[in-house]
């Protein structure tokens, strides 16, 4: 064992990390804070992984605030992750009994559920769920415990920076709020206007969501839900986390003086694709959450509102949950809490757009960069995502989601011919984006009074192309409408 913790030294030894210390070091914190544990979740880590994730955490949080740390393997296959870690285990508990615990699952349940297995398994005040591939920086627990000593219901997340996979070297990534686009897909954002105007760049972010990892007092996380174990694997859970706690009393935070790095890594544990499991928790958050704004949710994913095909489960739960608690509105939470959130409440019609001369093909934002809408083969991917507008505005490709994003492109006729042009640019400009969109009937330009129309051409792979020319009676079709009816 001696030689084998000798290897673990030596490979922790370059790893630490020292990132924007120098204005955070002179901040003291009371020696009462609550204890916190220490939750790492794994599937198939590599074992040198998992014992560096220990040995930081050890090694950065002082040891009267460290009560325990918590390994939960969510039925791993690799045997290394038996016998090694647990002789590891048991060689560390002999110095300090009960300190490391191992949860281990009969199978695989997913990130989601196995975070609650962690939360189940915690016994300090404070429980830090955290991916079993993370560095701790010096200093990382006691600004959050500090917090959420004061304000039980913070849920906190430190500021990540990033290792990379294949290197190890540590990238500092700047420091952001933490939120979410129309599909759910957590992201990182600028820090608020109200932070900025502090001029203190140790002064806690306000968040609207969660990236993933974070800490919450322990009581309190079981108080509002937990995380909702009805959703599959992972994908929606950081997002709906910070949503129901904001709209239900609560708060979220990144903390800058919090730093810990995160492992990026190039092969994802459960599934190299998790599009499928986050589209179906994402419905579940918009159900439950999201009101009148659910069908943002739908419109982003390209999904019926009635009868999608895709089953989200028994939500009855959730939504008790929500009623017991007597939480507010999701417009309260978009305007107070996310007023950087685009909405889209004039969508009319959305979905793929398809003529009937040639129905396998669809109307596609083509190449980045082109500006320069095509026809292309059907595959209901983000660049074949069309928006109609009671304002009438043709939208194509990526909803942008908030007002920092580069904007929406509206097609527009230009010198007779289809192009893109950012939205607002266009109606800066007084450009022609007005149409008229009837469901089985033509696309008109409301100004030109050209059609959005197909013409043979032998130089296209298709045979097809677009063109605006005088109508003539061609008859298009989208997939969806909000107010069942034939628009225009």
């Amino acid at each position: 064992m001696k030689s084998y913790h000798n290897h673990f030294i030596d490979i922790m030894f370059y790893l630490f990390f020292y990132f924007n210390l120098c204005r955070c070091r002179n901040i003291t914190y009371p020696l009462s804070l609550p204890q916190v544990s220490i939750v790492f979740i794994f599937v198939n880590e590599a074992l040198s992984v998992i014992l560096r994730s220990i040995h930081s955490a050890i090694s950065r949080t002082p040891s009267h605030l460290l009560k325990e740390i918590i390994l939960v393997d969510d039925n791993s296959s690799n045997n290394e992750l038996k016998e090694k870690l647990q002789d590891f285990v048991s060689e560390t508990n002999k110095q300090r009994p009960g300190f490391i615990k191992v949860v281990r699952h009969d199978k695989q349940e997913g990130l989601i559920r196995s975070r609650v297995s962690g939360w189940r398994a915690a016994t300090a005040p404070v429980v830090a769920l955290f991916d079993a591939h993370v560095e701790f920086n010096v200093g990382w627990a006691e600004p959050i415990l500090q917090r959420i000593k004061e304000d039980r219901t913070r849920i906190i997340s430190p500021s990540f920076d990033n290792i990379k996979y294949d290197t190890f070297e540590i990238e500092e990534y700047p420091l952001s709020a933490q939120g979410f686009d129309w599909e759910l897909w957590c992201r990182y954002l600028n820090p608020p206007k109200s932070w900025w105007h502090k001029g203190n760049k140790n002064a806690p972010i306000q968040s609207p969501a969660l990236i993933g990892c974070f800490v919450v007092d322990r009581l309190y996380f079981e108080e509002i839900g937990l995380l909702d174990e009805g959703m599959e694997v992972y994908g929606g859970e950081n997002v709906e986390l910070g949503i129901r706690a904001w709209q239900c009393g609560g708060s979220v935070e990144v903390l800058p003086c919090a730093r810990i790095a995160h492992i990026e890594r190039a092969h994802k544990p459960y599934t190299e694709d998790l599009t499928s499991n986050v589209r179906r928790n994402a419905l579940r958050v918009a159900e439950v959450w999201m009101d009148e704004f659910k069908s943002h949710v739908y419109m982003a994913w390209n999904i019926p509102m009635e009868d999608s095909g895709i089953d989200i489960g028994d939500i009855s739960e959730r939504k008790a949950l929500r009623k017991r608690l007597q939480c507010k509105t999701f417009r309260w939470y978009l305007v107070n809490i996310y007023p950087e959130m685009r909405m889209y409440s004039d969508t009319i019609a959305y979905g793929v757009l398809k003529n009937s001369l040639k129905s396998d093909l669809c109307l596609d934002q083509g190449p980045d960069g082109d500006n320069v809408p095509i026809l292309y083969l059907c595959h209901g991917m983000t660049p074949q995502n069309v928006y109609y507008t009671q304002t009438q505005e043709l939208h194509i490709g990526l909803l942008s989601p908030t007002i920092d994003d580069d904007d929406n492109k509206c097609l527009v006729d230009v010198n007779s011919k289809p192009r893109l042009t950012e939205c607002s640019y266009a109606a800066a400009k007084r450009m022609k984006l007005h149409w008229l969109l009837t469901q089985g009937g033509s696309i008109q330009n409301k100004k030109s009074k050209r059609c959005l129309e197909l013409v043979t051409s032998s130089s296209n792979e298709f045979g097809f192309q677009l063109a605006l020319q005088k109508c003539t009676g061609q008859k298009w079709f989208i997939t969806n409408n909000t107010m069942h009816s034939d628009f225009c």
